[in-house]
């Protein structure tokens, strides 16, 4: 009667602790779901944002529903010393009505965007960039 209560009680634990292990698996596969559905949403609102060819409504950015999130996604685009190139801060923000605190996801790259460039300041950066060139090839040559 002993053995069969201790071969019960090795049992039980045995139960209890597979149980728990099984439950942690199914959660790590929800949140890695959940994650990627995050990532989608991202990659999504990014390919927004390269098909603008106006930079105020870039920097403006665009809100979209996906089934019970929100993502609202905006741009920081400021230009550098290469013409038609800018350096853009992404930030999009995934409100999810089950979540407590909206997720923020903040990205920087540089674009390659000749329709956000100004016409003047496009002449003076290539203008620059010619003088640079021609300097660089003028100090070769001696």
């Amino acid at each position: 009667m002993i053995e069969v209560l201790v071969a019960l009680m090795i049992f039980g634990l045995t139960a209890v602790v597979m149980g728990a292990a099984y439950l942690n698996v199914l959660n790590s596969y929800e949140a890695a779901e959940r994650s990627n559905r995050s990532g989608d949403e991202v990659a999504f609102a990014r390919s927004q944002l390269l098909a603008i060819s106006d930079l105020q409504t870039a920097v403006n950015g665009a809100e979209f529903d996906d089934g019970d999130r929100h993502v609202k996604w905006t741009a920081e685009i400021e230009p550098t010393a290469t013409t038609d190139l800018f350096t853009v801060t992404f930030t999009c923000v995934i409100s999810d009505t089950s979540a407590a605190a909206p997720k923020t996801t903040t990205e920087t790259f540089m674009l390659l965007r000749p329709t956000w460039s100004d016409p003047t300041e496009r002449t003076t950066l290539r203008k620059n960039a010619a003088d640079r060139i021609a300097l660089a090839q003028g100090k070769q040559a001696q």
